[in-house]
């Protein structure tokens, strides 16, 4: 019985400009109290903040038990924004949290909702 024995002698090779990186930041597509642009959401925000908090994790793909654990909004803000390649900072997410927090649930709801 014989056995054969394969050598690579080489790595395949990819070219670096097949693959572009883009850097391309954006805004987000309301300010923060923009909040009647969306009359539905801003309601929602106003009466049943839990539900929208609730529908906003479960949109990002997170469990709908997210906004009852402590700081979870400002990491899903955080999240949200990495994902969409907003500028901003998590210092930024943290004071808009802390500060305006229906707002800033009601600008992450916006956002979900006109980027799809």
């Amino acid at each position: 019985m014989a056995f054969q024995s394969n050598v690579i002698s080489t790595q395949p090779q990819v070219s670096v400009t097949q693959y572009t990186v883009s850097s391309g930041s954006s805004d987000w597509s309301s300010n923060v109290c923009d909040c009647c642009e969306d009359c539905g959401i801003c309601l929602c925000a106003t009466f049943v903040p839990c539900i929208l908090g609730c529908q906003v994790a479960q949109d990002h793909g997170e469990s709908c038990c997210l906004p009852c654990l402590p700081g979870a909004m400002i990491a899903l803000r955080t999240s949200i924004r990495d994902k969409y390649h907003i500028d901003g900072s998590v210092c930024d997410d943290w004071v808009i949290m802390g500060c305006l927090p229906l707002c800033g649930l009601c600008q992450m709801a916006r956002e979900q909702k006109m980027r799809g």
